[in-house]
């Protein structure tokens, strides 16, 4: 099917593939490149390489002109010759372009590559929320496959796996010796089809074996619910197009239910997506100030975003923002404008550190680039390029166990004859919430809210009693 070429937003994802590959885009900046220098096709002969060799001197006085190492660029065309003449198996003119096109800017940094057709439309489905694999976000750290986030409620999040579990072989191919693209090709597939991960965990002494079931997978980026009467939560699992619209309506919804004494914005393993969602999620909670601005060699990447107080939904509501190694790119621009601007207290472990910001451009072929061309600076300035954010308040994955006698306790309500409370027929219920035992750093940020609220208490003397 012929591909339209949107205007991909301004990338703050990852380097990262899914069975899939992360956005973050704003604009395009233009829609072809030339390499000049690049005449060079046909098999030389000896009289030509003599030829090439007597025009050197010519060729170099050029090089100052055009920019380009024409020693280089000769050494390129030789290099191209003798695999077309030499290896083992015949390959077309057009594959070692390719290649060499990808090498070219996989060898820039981890995030900047080359994308064909199929990987441009696969970066515009991910955009909208739309794609057929297991879930999960990929990257090369170290040298090694390893998985920056699950995405919630797909097939790699249901089967466990987590942050940092490094990929050893999919399907029975070793992942060593895999480039980030072929690790994603070799992972895509249609929906019902099996796929076959083996990872090891830190920690972990053997490597296991997970058979997984591509899915298609329509993920809602934005999901909430009330934890305790009075207390929010809200979770983004990534930055997609319309997750800004669906933050909006989240909190208006929560807040119908009651004032919001306080809201957990969960951001663990949200590996980031479109930026100019990033900033509107900020502006729900921000009635003015800097969210984010970034810089690049181009005046054009030089760009400042800020709140604005019509865009505000929830102001005031006291905040904890959880954070983990697997919150990158555009959710710690999140994290990093609220922690700048005091508006929230961030809580988790050190995030991930994806301080770049790609840029997809439109090739005349229908294929195009991924192209790291800024970073990004939280409003106080920070880089954090390969640091990461560092939480206000440090609470690592746990597991919360009640001891098996924890609720043989004498109370006065155990007393035989013991005096009702005021009004008998008030039922007071006061159940101990399971929130922590299930996950033991939300309950700490559910418990953080409320000493918020108790701290906002008005001073001892003001409150009127009841009757």
């Amino acid at each position: 099917m012929p591909l339209n070429r949107p205007k991909l937003p301004l990338s703050s994802g990852k380097a990262t593939a899914r069975t899939r590959v992360a956005p973050l885009a704003l604009k395009v900046l233009f829609s072809g490149l030339l390499v000049p220098g690049l005449l060079f096709i046909g098999v030389p002969n000896a009289s030509a390489q003599t030829q090439t060799q007597a025009q050197s001197t010519d060729a170099a006085s050029q090089d100052a002109a055009n920019g380009l190492p024409v020693e280089d660029v000769q050494t390129f065309a030789e290099v191209f010759e003798r695999i077309k003449r030499a290896y083992v198996e015949p390959v077309d003119d057009k594959t070692l372009l390719r290649n060499a096109m990808r090498g070219m800017l996989s060898q820039l940094d981890p995030h900047s590559e080359y994308l064909d057709a199929d990987a441009f439309e696969n970066l515009r489905e991910t955009t909208e929320g739309e794609f057929s694999g297991v879930g999960i976000e990929v990257g090369l750290r170290d040298d090694q496959l390893t998985v920056i986030a699950p995405i919630d409620d797909t097939p790699a999040a249901r089967a466990g796996i987590q942050p940092g579990d490094r990929i050893l072989a999919i399907d029975g191919t070793p992942t060593n010796n895999l480039s980030l693209q072929e690790a994603v090709d070799l992972m895509r597939g249609d929906a019902g089809t099996e796929l076959e991960l083996t990872l090891l965990r830190d920690g972990e002494q053997e490597p296991r074996t997970l058979t997984l079931t591509r899915a298609s997978i329509q993920s809602e980026s934005v999901s909430s619910r009330l934890l305790e009467p009075g207390y929010g939560y809200l979770r983004i699992s990534q930055f997609q197009s319309r997750t800004g619209e669906q933050t909006r309506d989240a909190l208006t919804s929560l807040m119908q239910k009651g004032p919001l004494q306080g809201l957990v914005l969960d951001l663990r393993n949200n590996p980031g997506g479109v930026l100019s969602s990033a900033t509107d999620v900020v502006d729900q909670f921000l009635t003015q100030g800097l969210i984010v601005y970034t810089k690049g060699r181009l005046a054009d990447e030089d760009l400042r975003f800020s709140a604005h107080a019509a865009g505000t939904t929830a102001p005031n509501v006291p905040l904890v923002v959880l954070i983990n190694g697997g919150s990158a790119s555009a959710a710690e621009i999140v994290a990093g404008a609220l922690q700048d601007q005091h508006r929230g207290v961030l809580m988790g472990t050190q995030s991930f550190g994806k301080g770049s910001v790609q840029q997809v451009l439109p090739l005349g072929n229908g294929d195009g680039l991924k192209l790291t061309t800024a970073r990004y600076y939280t409003p106080s300035g920070r880089s954090i390029q390969a640091e990461g954010i560092t939480p206000d308040v440090r609470v690592v994955r746990g597991r919360l166990e009640v001891e098996d006698d924890a609720g043989l306790q004498l109370r006065e309500s155990n007393l035989r004859g013991h005096l009702l409370n005021g009004d008998p027929s008030e039922a007071r219920q006061n159940p101990d919430t399971p929130i922590a035992a299930d996950d033991y750093q939300l309950g700490e940020a559910l418990n953080l809210l409320k000493a918020l609220n108790v701290v906002k208490r008005p001073a001892g003397g003001t409150v009127a009693p009841t009757k």
